[in-house]
């Protein structure tokens, strides 16, 4: 068969599958997860949340029972694609999530349009996401949306001048690009260093941030090499030069935040989420959370996880069960209160709307946390916001 009339085939056979899902008694979710490969502890906090949600809140919602269908894309965009084409076809899911990585979102949103199945997106946070398919909903965050809060509490601090390193791919340059027209426009002077996303050695790199001596360093790596980094910061004694460690949130990940001992100690970052957060719901959360998975703290990706299964299941009591276009509609505008505080979708972007915290990285009870000690509350999207005016 020709090419083109093989993807018209493909094509033509999403849209049968999307037709026989409101008949059916039961709703799939497919997750779509790192389970294997470098970032394999965002998949397994993800699974982890999603699985403790169902548990809390039950396998049926609408009258309709609820399964979900895990695969594991090892993080590989393509594989991402070709698994989501398998679970819309063959599974007849009503759902695809997970997404852990920017590139699998992205891979995945031409085929959530064509078949009109939501995309959940539970980690990816490059800005553009929600714009590449209608049927895109985010419960995680922005990289803009975290990092233009702390450029601006950088300022006050009469910091001057800041490197930044960042991985080189989408949520890198989001946090690279707002974090430094916002230091820049405030009168600091920034200089910018990029890293392969693949590159398993900062040293190089790092020896640049020694040569610049600049105030304060502004670190971004995807979470699970957080700890390489800092390690090789502390390694080429670069905690005692005097240069202030500033990072996005994902560097001091919870899950991972102990395993980097003494060295993270005083990091300061800014994030949505933090398992410290001083709140009911958020306790209530971190001890479930630990009881479901071997004492095994959830982060940042657990709550994008577990949040993007309450919109799920709230947006399937709202359609009555229905999926395509009538559970798009129903998600937007969601708001609740979750463990990592209010949080509303956008009923514009499709993005959320949430608090961001800026931390510093403390010992509480023998352990490391993210402890949060300003707040700025309800931030959209900075990039879409800006297009918006």
């Amino acid at each position: 068969m020709p090419r083109g009339s093989a993807l018209l085939a493909i094509v033509a056979a999403l849209m049968v599958s999307n037709a026989t899902m409101g008949s059916a008694q039961e709703v799939k979710i497919g997750l779509l997860l790192p389970l294997t490969g470098p970032f394999t502890s965002t998949g397994h906090q993800i699974e982890a949340a999603a699985k403790l949600y169902m548990q809390q809140n039950g396998d049926s919602v609408a009258g309709k029972k609820v399964h979900l269908v895990i695969k594991d894309d090892a993080g590989v965009a393509e594989t991402s694609k070709r698994l989501a084409q398998e679970l819309i076809v063959r599974e007849n899911v009503s759902v695809l999530a997970g997404f852990g990585l920017t590139p699998l979102a992205l891979a995945t949103a031409p085929l959530a349009t064509q078949a009109k199945v939501p995309e959940v997106v539970m980690a990816a946070a490059t800005s553009i996401i929600t714009e590449q398919s209608p049927y895109i909903v985010r419960t995680s965050f922005t990289a803009a949306q975290v990092i233009v809060p702390l450029a601006q509490w950088t300022l006050k601090q009469g910091i001057k001048h800041v490197v930044t390193i960042v991985s080189d791919y989408a949520p890198g340059v989001d946090i690279e690009k707002a974090f430094s027209e916002t230091f820049a426009n405030g009168g600091g002077k920034v200089e910018n260093v990029r890293v392969p996303l693949a590159n398993p050695d900062f040293s190089p790199f790092l020896q640049k941030l020694a040569d610049a001596k600049p105030d304060a360093l502004l670190a971004f790596v995807p979470s699970g090499v957080g700890a390489q980094f800092m390690k090789q910061f502390i390694e080429r004694g670069l905690d005692k030069s005097g240069i202030r460690f500033l990072a996005e949130g994902s560097v001091t990940d919870d899950d991972l935040l102990n395993g980097m001992g003494d060295a993270a100690l005083g990091a300061i970052t800014s994030h949505h989420y933090s398992a410290a957060h001083a709140s009911p719901e958020n306790k209530a959360f971190v001890t479930a959370f630990k009881g479901a998975n071997n004492g095994m703290r959830p982060n940042f990706m657990a709550i994008g996880g577990y949040d993007g299964m309450h919109l799920i299941y709230e947006g399937l009591k709202k359609s009555n069960g229905a999926g395509g276009e009538a559970l798009i509609e129903a998600m937007k505008g969601q708001s609740w209160m979750s463990p990592r505080g209010p949080i509303t979708i956008d009923p514009q972007t499709r993005d959320i709307i949430q608090n961001v915290y800026i931390r510093k990285v403390e010992r509480l009870g023998g352990e490391l946390y993210n402890v949060e000690f300003d707040t700025i509350a309800n931030v959209k999207d900075p990039i879409k916001a800006a297009k918006s005016k």
